[in-house]
């Protein structure tokens, strides 16, 4: 009975714990809520933080950025930004000074386009040091 289109944040919560076959117990518990809070949450009686977000979307292995957009915190054109961001960080296959040109060019194509959210300047921290490595080839 789930709907192809969801139109708001509680609807589409209940779809995503539905097809991962959780019930609403075993998502609150694994995303460390109460099981009265998600209730509300689905029912849209409660608006949750970005971190709540951030907990339910881990326990249902889909991405945070999507249940921000759908909470009305992101708008999908940062998603989109935030998305290649993430894949550039998380690339394995490049060192740390490719990936900051390769952000450092994004950024520029970005904002040469009009946007002026910066997707391309990365946090410290943000890049995995697993496989990283400091020389270029």
């Amino acid at each position: 009975m789930a709907s192809l289109h969801v139109g708001n944040l509680g609807e589409f919560l209940r779809e995503q714990r539905r097809n991962a076959q959780l019930s609403l117990r075993q998502l609150a518990d694994a995303a460390g809520v109460s099981n009265p809070y998600l209730s509300q949450i689905e029912r849209g009686l409660r608006k949750p933080s970005a971190e709540i977000l951030q907990q339910l979307a881990k326990a249902l292995r889909i991405s945070a950025e999507t249940l921000y957009v759908r909470a009305g915190i992101l708008d999908e054109r940062e998603q989109a930004g935030l998305e290649v961001r993430s894949a550039i960080l998380a690339d394995t296959s490049i060192n740390e000074q490719q990936k900051q040109v390769l952000l450092q060019i994004y950024g520029s194509f970005r904002k040469e386009n009009g946007h002026t959210e910066d997707a391309s300047s990365p946090e410290a921290g943000d890049a995995p040091s697993a496989g990283a490595k400091s020389r270029t080839p």
